[in-house]
C-alpha cells in the first residue's frame, strides 16, 4: 500500500538539513509504530522517498514524502500516532493512500509556492502594499525577459526566469508587504525563490542579504495533467478522470487549475 505523508516544518527545525530529516523520519516510523515496508536484500531499508528536498533556514507547510507499508491503520488514527512521537518544529498534516501504481511524488514535483517576508528589524521591500505591488508590477509584468547570471558548481550560466516565474504579486499578511512566489521546481528547471529575491532587490536597487529575509514554502504541486500513474489500464483511466473533471469545471465557469497539490492524489484511509 502506497501512502503519501504531508508535513510542515518550522521553527529550530528549519536549520536541520534534508539529510537528518530523512534519517529522523525513519526514526519516526519505528516510534510511531507504523507497518512500513522495507526493501529487500542484505541492507534492507525503509522504502521512503521525498518529494522536494527544502532548503536550510526555510520553514514550510507543504512537504511531501512517500511510503510503502503492509498495512496501515486510518489516516485520522496513523497522523495522531506520527504527531505523538514529532518533536517540536516538526507536525504531520495528510496521511493519504494512494494508487497501487503510483508515480512518485519526486518524480511528480513542478511547481512549489512561497511566502518571502522581511525578518523583524530588518528593511521591507515596500513601505505600503500599493508601493511593493507596484514594483513588483514594473519587475514582473514590465519585462519580457528576467536574465540572470547563476553560479553552478562548474561554471556560471545565463538564464531567463521570466517563464519559470508561474504567479508573483504582493502579500499583505500580518500588516508587513511580503512576496507571493509560485515557482518550477523539480529536477528539471528548478528554481530557488532566493534567486528571484536577488533579481528583484537588484532591479530596484534594494540591498540584498538573504539572511534578512524568511522564505516559507505554502505547498508543493504536481501539473494537473500529469498522468500520476503507471500501467496503460490505470493512465487510460485516469486521463478519463481528467476529462471527468475538465467537464466540471467548464460547467461551473471556472478555468480548469495549471497544478494540483501533491496531497490531492490521494484519498484518507477510513
Amino acid at each position: 500500500m502506497n501512502i503519501r505523508i504531508k508535513f510542515g516544518k518550522y521553527g529550530v527545525m528549519r536549520f536541520v538539513g534534508h539529510l537528518d530529516v530523512m534519517r529522523y523520519f525513519q526514526k519516526a516510523m519505528r516510534r510511531a509504530n507504523i507497518d512500513i515496508a522495507y526493501s529487500e536484500g542484505y541492507s534492507p531499508h525503509q522504502i521512503m522517498s521525498f518529494a522536494a528536498p527544502l532548503g536550510v533556514g526555510v520553514t514550510s507547510d507543504g512537504e511531501y514524502f512517500d511510503i510503502e507499508v503492509n498495512t496501515s491503520s486510518s489516516s485520522q488514527e496513523a497522523m495522531e500516532a506520527l504527531n505523538k512521537v514529532m518533536v517540536e518544529g516538526i507536525s504531520i498534516l495528510e496521511y493519504k493512500q494512494l494508487p497501487d501504481t503510483a508515480k512518485t511524488s519526486m518524480s511528480l514535483v513542478a511547481a512549489a509556492d512561497y511566502l518571502v517576508c522581511p525578518k523583524p528589524g530588518c528593511r521591507p521591500f515596500a513601505e505600503t502594499l500599493l508601493e511593493l505591488q507596484e514594483k513588483v508590477h514594473a519587475f514582473y509584468e514590465g519585462q519580457s525577459e528576467i536574465c540572470i547570471t547563476k553560479q553552478t558548481k562548474k561554471r556560471e550560466i545565463q538564464m531567463d526566469l521570466k517563464p519559470l516565474i508561474y504567479q508573483m504579486k504582493a502579500s499583505g499578511k500580518d500588516g508587513n508587504p511580503s512576496l507571493f512566489l509560485r515557482v518550477s521546481t523539480g529536477s528539471n528547471d528548478n528554481v530557488k525563490p532566493e534567486l528571484v529575491l536577488e533579481a528583484f532587490c537588484h532591479f530596484h536597487g534594494i540591498s540584498y542579504d538573504a539572511l534578512a529575509f524568511q522564505v516559507h514554502r505554502l505547498e508543493v504541486y504536481a501539473k494537473a495533467d500529469e498522468i500520476p500513474v503507471k500501467g496503460e489500464k490505470e493512465r487510460k483511466a485516469y486521463e478519463a478522470f481528467l476529462v471527468k473533471q475538465r467537464q466540471s469545471y467548464q460547467k461551473e465557469g471556472k478555468e480548469f487549475p495549471q497544478f494540483l497539490p501533491l496531497g490531492e492524489l490521494g484519498w484518507d484511509i477510513k
